[in-house]
């Protein structure tokens, strides 16, 4: 654990924190609007700043984690030699206490590198209908929030439309309009690039803008 402690997480946990949910809170408000976040924090390779961030700030004791096996095995262009999927599940453990679970079904959160690997979102919870809250939450990197499939998204928190296009796969758009029409089931993402934050919650209607 002494190596863990080497990367001692933010450098004003209270400000910080306090910035970072600022930011997440703004993004799930207003979906398709990125959020800058500028935690001062040392960052195991594989998670970008933001995500980092992001997993200082909701994971704690009572959440269940579901680590993407692939995940810490990625390296970020900030960090060229990736982590030991071990050392990055106890970076996790150390500064926030949380439990990790190898059934997606079963997680809180879920932490994302390559969306193309997963099947369906279905594998995660959706929640019930008597809970609908009682669902995963993705926390899921990208490069970028450009040179994506172009989507015009409606829904609560945007002003008439939004049209974006971060780097995530085509099929993952598919996936989205079974997940949005589940409602109010279903789950929610937080996009990340390195250092900013784009809200999806499940409210949002996605409509993929083909090219004429």
């Amino acid at each position: 654990m002494t190596k863990v402690t080497h990367l001692p997480g933010f450098e004003d946990s209270v400000h910080d924190a306090q910035r970072t949910f600022r930011s997440l809170l703004d993004a799930n408000a207003r979906p398709g609007t990125p959020y800058p976040i500028t935690a001062s924090m040392t960052v195991p390779s594989g998670l970008t700043l933001a995500c980092a961030a992001a997993c200082l700030t909701l994971l704690d004791l009572d959440v269940q984690v579901w680590l993407q096996p692939s995940f810490a095995s990625s390296a970020t262009p900030h960090s060229p030699l990736p982590t030991p999927h071990s050392f990055f599940r106890d970076w996790l453990l150390f500064h926030t206490g949380c439990r990790f679970t190898q059934q997606p079904g079963e997680a809180d959160f879920a932490l994302i590198g390559d969306l193309a690997a997963l099947p369906e979102l279905s594998d995660f919870s959706w929640g019930t209908a008597e809970q609908p809250e009682a669902s995963t939450t993705l926390l899921v990197q990208v490069e970028s929030w450009e040179k994506g499939q172009p989507v015009m998204l409606t829904g609560p928190g945007i002003l008439h439309h939004k049209e974006i296009a971060p780097q995530v796969p085509r099929h993952f758009w598919d996936f989205w309009v079974k997940n949005h029409q589940a409602y109010p089931q279903g789950v929610d993402v937080f996009l990340f690039t390195e250092n900013a934050v784009m809200g999806l919650p499940r409210t949002a209607k996605p409509e993929v803008c083909y090219e004429s």
